[in-house]
């Protein structure tokens, strides 16, 4: 260990806090437990108030949002998780909407206060550096302006490069904690999410840069990969599907316009794989947010096929992905991020792939959207809209044309029915041909 690093306990640590302090927690697999627990117990005391808590999607608890800690802790994600989900839905919790690539803003530009980072880290190398792993987003611009850092060193955190690596000269006190990170769960795709698989996958092109979310129709997409050649990867996040098209060599970044051959990525969620396959890999660049996700950045890269999902969509491209009715059910993200991004790059593909309709049969293609609902992809933003019916462009479409395109790819069992709304709204020159 590093000569110059003295380690506090955790509830020693987080007597920095005080009433009425913004503090930004660590993202998904890195977020610091062992400091969460000691808040916790300092807010069951009712050590302080009005504590306000940052961060983006965390995996496990998140215990400072359960309802009886109001007035002692107030929650406001700049993403909403399954974990403070049903408390942001109560308005014992909040949301802070914003662009992925401007979290790291708010903190440098100083619209939000950060009194205490927290974070978890690798082990110090020899050069007195550790590395922030998993989690470099929006966490390195709240370690620039906090009044005080506070780092769990944990043996379990990757030697990530990039923008991770920071030197313990900026952090303020140390605790140690060798908890396992928290991974990643994902189902295996359905039949469904395989044909809209195919179908995203046939609109990406040999020495294209990829951008893909989470969950099973982004690991649909990348097993139909591996007849390609000279992918790259500039995204904010990565999981384990990409790992065998790189193990193949499918994926190599040879093509990319910047950062050739280097996977680049702000945060991860995956499998205990995933973090040891980045753990002291110089092919593989966490940056931060600011830099993944700035339009101009990605544009620079040839060929940027973005893929993100949806949970709602109308007849002329609005794109809700962050509620459901006034329910906030996540957040912005980076979509819009990429959809721009990939837009601006040469050759570039913006692509919204969703399934036609719910689980339970409710169309995801609606003629408005649900009240309340939120636009995330604006009809002017949206390119490339898929299915598991097909793939339509609607760039430089009309409102009656991308009705109708978008038509052609709903559920069959709705399509009369948007035929109908479509009809109503346009007027009688509107037929929808399918």
């Amino acid at each position: 260990m590093h000569k110059d690093i003295k380690f506090v306990s955790a509830d020693e640590a987080v007597k920095v806090v005080k009433s009425g302090d913004h503090i930004h927690l660590s993202s998904v697999a890195s977020a610091p437990k062992i400091l969460i627990d000691a808040l916790v117990r300092r807010g069951e005391k009712k050590e302080f108030s009005d504590v306000r808590i940052h961060h983006l999607h965390t995996e496990g608890e998140a215990p400072y949002a359960d309802p009886k800690f109001e007035g002692v802790f107030f929650h406001q994600a700049f993403f909403v998780g399954g974990n403070v989900r049903k408390s942001v839905q109560a308005g014992y919790a909040d949301y802070i909407p914003i662009f992925l690539s401007e979290t790291q803003k708010l903190y440098r530009s100083g619209v939000l206060a950060c009194n205490v980072a927290m974070m978890q880290v690798s082990t110090p190398d020899r050069h007195g550096f550790v590395s922030l792993g998993t989690s470099v987003d929006a966490t390195l611009a709240a370690i620039e302006t906090a009044d005080y850092v506070i780092a769990v060193v944990n043996k379990n955190v990757p030697r990530a490069w990039g923008d991770a690596m920071i030197p313990v000269s900026m952090i303020d006190f140390f605790v140690e904690d060798n908890t396992p990170l928290e991974p990643a769960h994902f189902s295996e795709p359905d039949e469904i999410e395989c044909a809209i698989g195919k179908n995203c996958a046939g609109l990406i092109e040999d020495g294209a840069t990829l951008q893909m979310g989470i969950g099973a129709i982004p690991n649909a997409v990348l097993a139909q990969l591996g007849g390609h050649k000279n992918l790259g990867i500039h995204t904010e996040m990565f999981a384990d599907g990409v790992l065998p098209l790189v193990e193949s060599g499918v994926i190599n970044g040879a093509n990319k316009g910047i950062d050739r051959g280097k996977m680049v990525s702000t945060f991860l969620m995956g499998s205990q794989k995933v973090y040891d396959f980045i753990d002291d890999n110089p092919m593989v660049l966490m940056k931060d947010v600011g830099y993944t996700n700035d339009p101009f950045i990605i544009s620079k890269n040839p060929k940027v096929t973005a893929i993100n999902s949806a949970l709602q969509v109308d007849i002329t491209g609005q794109v809700c992905a962050d509620s459901i009715g006034t329910k906030h059910y996540s957040g912005v993200g980076g979509q819009v991020d990429f959809i721009y991004g990939a837009s601006l790059s040469q050759g570039g593909k913006a692509i919204i792939a969703i399934p036609s309709a719910t689980k339970k049969g409710v169309s995801k293609i609606a003629p408005v959207l649900n009240l309340g609902a939120g636009v995330v992809t604006t009809r002017n933003h949206i390119h490339w809209l898929v299915t598991e019916y097909g793939a339509v462009n609607l760039y430089g479409k009309s409102l009656q044309e991308r009705a109708r395109q978008i038509i052609s790819i709903a559920h069959p069992d709705h399509r009369e029915e948007l035929d109908r709304a479509a009809f109503e709204r346009f007027g009688p020159h509107f037929h929808f041909i399918g």
